[in-house]
């Protein structure tokens, strides 16, 4: 049995919705009060905060390829601790680690 990717699926079965997602990410990405890197540190962040290794696993090599350094993705993970407690930090920070010392 192959895996789908979910937003293949995601944009086959709804694609306007889809669409209307994917415009919303490009305007975001077009804000000017954060800077790229900073942007998608806030996002690993926000993830690890969620136990979304997935998620984790996709946007430490964009931020790696913006320039964040090994510290600073471990700081974006490390920094949930006292809001969400152990979950993100357990669940995240093991992947993203090994991610960033793979990719690129």
């Amino acid at each position: 049995m192959s895996e789908t990717n979910p937003f293949d699926l995601f944009q086959k079965e709804a694609p306007e919705v889809a669409n209307g997602f994917n415009g919303l990410i490009q305007s975001l990405i077009q804000t000017k009060g954060l800077d790229p890197k900073t942007k998608q540190l806030i996002y690993i962040g926000i993830k690890a905060s969620l136990g979304d290794v997935e998620s984790i696993e996709y946007h430490v090599p964009m931020a790696k390829k913006l320039g964040a350094t090994r510290e600073e993705i471990k700081d974006a993970i490390l920094i949930t601790l006292t809001v969400c407690g152990l979950k993100g930090v357990i669940s995240c920070l093991p992947t993203a680690l090994k991610v960033y010392d793979e990719k690129l």
